[in-house]
């Protein structure tokens, strides 16, 4: 793989952003929305910016980095639910994704260490 979009970490990541930015597109607490947002895009930036570094050893530590942005996500997603931004439906679906890519960059982890 060349390129950071070939990853599948990554396109997992842009999912889930674009499923984040849906949900909080109309929500008026913008330093929340921004937070949860700016968490999101984090994921998918780190993973493609540790990507590019050209060092395997960096990559993990951005890798490292994505998964604590996925746990950021995560947490405020019980914020979201709690303050009615959205249902437990709709929060137990993207915490399912985003518990599914810690898994998935985890596992990539483990594969760079050899």
């Amino acid at each position: 793989m060349s390129n950071f979009e070939d990853l599948k970490i990554w396109t997992n990541s842009r999912v889930i952003v674009n499923q984040i930015y849906r949900m909080m597109e109309n929500h008026k607490d913008f330093g929340f929305r921004d937070q949860i947002q700016r968490a999101a895009v984090s994921i998918m930036n780190n993973i493609a910016e540790g990507k590019e570094s050209g060092s395997d050893k960096i990559f993990i530590r951005y890798l490292v980095i994505a998964k604590g942005s996925c746990a950021e996500v995560k947490s405020m997603l019980y914020l979201c639910e709690d303050l009615g931004i959205c249902n437990t439906e709709e929060a137990d679906k993207l915490r399912e994704l985003i518990e599914n890519q810690i898994h998935a960059i985890q596992k990539f982890i483990s594969y760079l260490k050899g």
